[in-house]
């Protein structure tokens, strides 16, 4: 299989860096025509992005050009943040990536999306789906998505690809402070009560138990997992959300989702060491899925989880080259990552989602 990968950085948003990024990749493969090119551009692109998408089609003589701009971008050799630059990930032979409309075996499919484009309508339709929310750092970009080297219009653009088979999961990374607990009593986005206690007095004794300090409750780093049944949260089988503030009157929680009384809900903590051997163990489980050594792999990670969370080092990638030496890799820092979790895609806040692919066998 014919992938391969390249990045490349510039002092500002030039189109050339797109196209320079394209050449690079294809010499690794060598090939002199792409099927298809996966693109993405840093924020700094994100006003006026079609010149660097032309410049892309152009040096892949291909127009199937498939992307999104954002905060930063990374391939297995590096990462970007804060730079003008371009990556691109080219298919050649065998895999290509094609429009949802003749997904006759159902693939999951690859979804990018702005952030003001996100519904239940299209995020839920039917089809497994895999991938992460774009744009610039504020998510307004212009042309924030792209599809056959072209701006689309919609917000998000969605492909599968072919002649390969692949597994996919998302990386939550959370320490869980407490067992589940069921909600009993929820107003709208606040939640008030859990088993028998108010919601913030729970949240309260889980930081004071964890942290052996009367320190007030980080609530930056607070999440809170919830499920319709006990089991799932802790199989690890649940969705996230972030926590917002709280009442010292009445003693909620506000949470950035609408939650419901019955269902299940584990307060959690971003903790660094505990992402980074989550992400170990997701690798592992996606790849045994998977059943064949990956010949290429996509990520999506969110801004607040890559190189700022973990101080400067990107360990997530460091176990990714570790696992994987000589595999392809292409992924950016997005404001939201998309993935199926029980059946349903679902939007998650500060996750990682790791797919992995490899070439059909007969």
């Amino acid at each position: 299989m014919k992938v391969a990968t390249s990045i490349v950085l510039g002092n500002h948003a030039a189109p050339e860096l797109a196209g320079e990024a394209v050449r690079q990749a294809m010499q690794k493969a060598g090939i002199s025509v792409a099927n298809s090119v996966l693109l993405l551009l840093t924020s700094e692109f994100a006003s006026n992005p079609q010149p660097a998408i032309k410049a892309a089609a152009k040096a892949a003589n291909s127009l199937q050009v498939i992307g999104c701009s954002a905060t930063g971008i990374f391939t297995e050799e590096d990462w970007v943040l804060d730079a003008p630059a371009a990556a691109a990930m080219v298919f050649c032979e065998e895999v290509s990536l094609q429009a949802p409309g003749v997904n006759h075996e159902q693939q999951p499919l690859l979804t990018l999306s702005a952030p003001n484009a996100i519904n239940s309508t299209w995020l839920n339709n039917g089809s497994q789906r895999y991938g992460g929310v774009s744009g610039d750092a504020i998510g307004q970009g212009p042309f924030s998505v792209w599809k056959n080297a072209k701006g689309e219009v919609s917000g998000y653009v969605e492909a599968f690809f072919t002649g390969v088979k692949m597994a996919s999961k998302a990386s939550h990374g959370l320490h869980l402070l407490t067992p589940p607990q069921q909600i009993k009593q929820v107003n709208q986005y606040d939640v008030l009560a859990l088993d028998h206690f108010e919601a913030l007095s729970s949240l309260q004794k889980a930081w004071k138990s964890y942290s052996k300090s009367d320190d007030p409750v980080p609530l930056h780093l607070m999440m809170a997992t919830y499920a319709d049944d006990a089991a799932s949260i802790i199989n690890g089988q649940y969705q996230l959300t972030t926590v917002i503030s709280h009442d010292d009157d009445n003693g909620s929680i506000t949470l950035a989702q609408p939650l419901k009384a019955g269902q299940y809900l584990s307060w959690g903590l971003r903790d660094k060491d505990t992402a980074a051997a989550d992400f170990t163990l997701t690798t592992h489980q996606v790849a045994e899925a998977l059943g064949a050594p990956p010949d290429f792999g996509l990520l999506f990670s969110c801004l607040g989880r890559g190189p700022y969370f973990y101080g400067g080092v990107e360990r997530d990638l460091k176990v990714l080259k570790q696992a994987f030496p000589d595999m392809p890799l292409l992924g950016f820092y997005g404001n939201g990552e998309i993935a199926t979790i029980q059946g349903s895609n679902h939007l998650l806040p500060s996750s990682a989602v790791l797919s992995l692919f490899a070439a059909k066998v007969g």
